[in-house]
């Protein structure tokens, strides 16, 4: 029997169907993969060696791109700041990754990179060792959360109305806002870099 003139299957192709599905679903499969792509399941071990490896491409996936331009004299918090933004972004499109990300470690190059851009803003404004691994961390919940917040609803409080509540003031405040999320995100980014500096400003008086 002749060979197809196209491989059936493709690296690609496998990223590709595992991110359409955890968009579906929010998970994937093997057996799943394979029957979406119209091959063998042995044929995908063909490409890759199992579902952290196909996790990993899919983390890349989302964030792939070149990271946005910063002036020449940029500070840490420009950076940060920056990275940050992207970060949201590309969890925001696909957030159903996230949950499966979260569960494994960061291993894919481009990943390890933009990890790498936010240590040595940390770095440079004065942090080191763990401090600058605890910060990441923190960076991290923040960013996927925010990225999660884009998909709730506008009222995620439901409190009777005319409530004289501290909460229920709250949300009659929320209420008058163009973007909840986005509002939401830029003041929990400035306090998070503000945070940061009077860590830095603290450590520094020492």
């Amino acid at each position: 029997m002749a060979r197809p003139l196209k491989p059936l299957i493709s690296l690609d192709a496998v990223v590709t169907t595992a991110l359409e599905l955890i968009d579906e679903t929010g998970d994937f499969s093997l057996p799943k993969l394979a029957a979406r792509i119209g091959v063998s399941q042995s044929s995908i071990y063909n490409h890759v060696s199992g579902r952290e490896e196909i996790l990993e491409l899919v983390r890349g996936r989302i964030t792939e791109g070149e990271p946005l331009p910063l002036p020449a004299d940029a500070n840490w918090e420009d950076v940060l700041r920056s990275e940050i933004r992207a970060y949201r972004e590309n969890f925001a499109r696909h957030p159903r990754t996230a949950p499966l990300l979260v569960m494994q470690t960061v291993r894919h190059a481009h990943v390890i990179a933009l990890y790498e851009r936010m240590a040595s803003a940390l770095e440079d404004a004065g942090f080191a060792g763990a401090d600058v691994g605890s910060a990441l961390a923190m960076i991290d919940s923040f960013a996927l959360g925010a990225a999660l917040d884009l998909a709730a609803p506008g009222n995620v409080w439901e409190v009777e109305p005319g409530n004289d509540s501290a909460l229920g003031r709250a949300v009659d405040g929320v209420s008058e806002l163009a973007d909840r999320a986005e509002t939401a995100f830029e003041f929990g980014l400035d306090v998070l870099i503000e945070g940061l500096r009077l860590r830095k400003d603290r450590a520094g008086r020492r």
